[in-house]
């Protein structure tokens, strides 16, 4: 079974064969290269050739997807862990977080 998807920035993949999880973080057309993290921090590299005759299919993002950015900060992820509780909300006109 070969590859018959295009790699995608950003987008997860398994390698079915190795049981290997990675991400695309660049396609380099100037060098023909794809520039892959694994799941485990590890970086790597294919060329077109050798990506479409491996045995790499889409996957969902998994569950802890930032293992591999061990130097990420919390705003990095999308979210942040605010030290606001819901009772300081409370007694705030809600037109000050309108405005």
């Amino acid at each position: 079974m070969a590859t018959v998807t295009d790699p995608v920035i950003d987008q997860w993949y398994k390698d079915v064969e190795n049981k290997l999880l990675f991400k695309v973080v660049a396609i380099e057309e100037s060098d023909d290269s794809i520039e892959v993290q694994y799941n485990n921090g590890d970086i790597g590299e294919f060329d077109n050739e050798s990506w479409y005759n491996s045995t790499f299919d889409f996957i969902e993002d998994p569950e802890d997807w930032s293992a591999p950015y061990d130097d990420l900060e919390a705003d990095d992820l999308g979210y942040s862990n605010s030290d606001t509780r819901r009772s300081d909300l409370d007694d705030t006109p809600l037109k000050e977080f309108l405005d």
